[in-house]
């Protein structure tokens, strides 16, 4: 069987690109998506917090979400989809330690015309009232252009549209890639001339299959969501000095933690782990905002990032020496608010030879093979 393009992986990511490959004009081939698990049970997409923002340290970070955010206020007209999104914006809390660093991020914010502003412990309080200013020296609120939408609903939309288009999904999985070449765990070989690997946490795995190393892997997420008796009002995406962060998600909040070091193996089983919430996002919360003392956690789920070990950025273009081989991958938590940019970035490679909008060169394979990492300071 052959076919011009095949994506590994059918999640926001691979769906992106093969939505975008079939909406250019340009573009007359045809497209087959390998998607293992065709419910989504474990895929991050739809797991995910699904939020988006553009307070990042690296500029290319910050272009790649501010398509996005332009992308899902359109996904009703080029999706068919309403992705409820909500734009109250990031706030990022800095302790004395983490101050200077704050303060670097916001100077290349701005100077990619963010809509940022940093606030001294008066102002955060002023302008956030049911905040707790203990420990923190600094605050960066984004006033645009940041908040949270429906990621499951940006995915499916994703995968419906392509569909309708031309695309074919398949239900099997990767086993064997070589150039031009993929092989089945159910059987068979397929052929084309461009294969992409957007595989996300597992992408490290199929990587391996073609005898690359690619520093991606799983890493477990545990989203807790809580009800509170009295809501503090307005409240932003929070991010508190220790990593733990919080937002409302309809009548209720959501929050979570980065695990605390030596407790963040690779492949975790995907299991909430409830102790967090004991020990670190619940005392966290409770001091933060006083208001949260009396939560309550109503549900919770486990999720996987597809993290990147070597510098937390994405990873996306051609391998340099399997020219058919096409990355989209590691993302380390903030792939689905770059999913639009980074599949029709994807797509400019394939069919034009080149990237047209955006420059994603900086982001390729070769920056990991010559050990120059591009490292994204803000990952929550």
């Amino acid at each position: 069987m052959k076919s011009d393009v095949i994506v590994i992986g059918g999640g926001v990511m691979g769906s992106s690109v093969a939505y975008h490959l079939k909406s250019d004009p340009a573009f007359t081939g045809t497209v087959t998506i390998i998607e293992r698990d065709p419910t989504y049970a474990r895929a991050s997409s739809a797991l995910s917090a699904s939020s988006i923002r553009q307070q990042f340290s690296t500029p290319l970070n910050i272009h790649l979400s501010r398509y996005g955010i332009g992308f899902l206020r359109r996904a009703g007209e080029l999706l068919g989809v309403e992705l409820g999104l909500r734009e109250p914006g990031y706030l990022f809390l800095a302790s004395p330690a983490g101050e200077p660093v704050l303060r670097a991020n916001h100077a290349i914010q701005k100077g990619e015309d963010c809509a940022v502003e940093l606030l001294d412990p008066a102002a955060l309080v002023g302008r956030f009232p049911w905040i707790s200013t203990e420990g923190v020296t600094l605050a960066s609120h984004g006033t645009a252009n940041e908040g949270w939408f429906d990621g499951p609903a940006l995915m499916q939309g994703f995968r419906r549209k392509a569909r309708d288009l031309g695309a074919a999904y398949v239900a099997d999985e990767v086993v064997g890639v070589s150039d031009r070449v993929v092989t089945l765990r159910k059987g068979g070989q397929l052929e084309a001339k461009a294969i992409v690997l957007a595989a996300g946490p597992w992408s490290g795995e199929v990587a391996a299959c073609a005898g690359i190393v690619l520093p991606v892997e799983p890493r477990r997420r545990s989203v807790f969501v809580f009800d509170v008796r009295e809501p503090p009002g307005i409240t932003p995406l929070t991010i508190d000095p220790s990593g733990t962060w919080f937002r409302p998600e309809g009548r209720f909040y959501i929050g979570g933690t980065t695990p605390a070091a030596g407790n963040d193996p690779p492949g975790a089983p995907l299991e909430v782990q409830h102790q967090e919430w004991d020990e670190i996002v619940w005392p966290t919360l409770a001091a933060r905002v006083p208001a949260f003392e009396a939560a309550k956690v109503v549900n919770a789920w486990a999720g996987y990032y597809e993290y990147n070990t070597f510098d937390q950025n994405g990873i996306v273009g051609r391998h340099p020496e399997i020219e058919s081989l096409i990355f989209a991958t590691g993302f380390s938590g903030h792939g689905i608010q770059q999913s639009p940019a980074v599949g029709r970035a994807v797509a400019e490679l394939i069919v034009h030879g080149s990237y047209r909008t955006l420059d994603l060169s900086p982001f390729g394979y070769e920056r990991i093979s010559a050990g120059r990492p591009i490292r994204e300071l803000n990952v929550v």
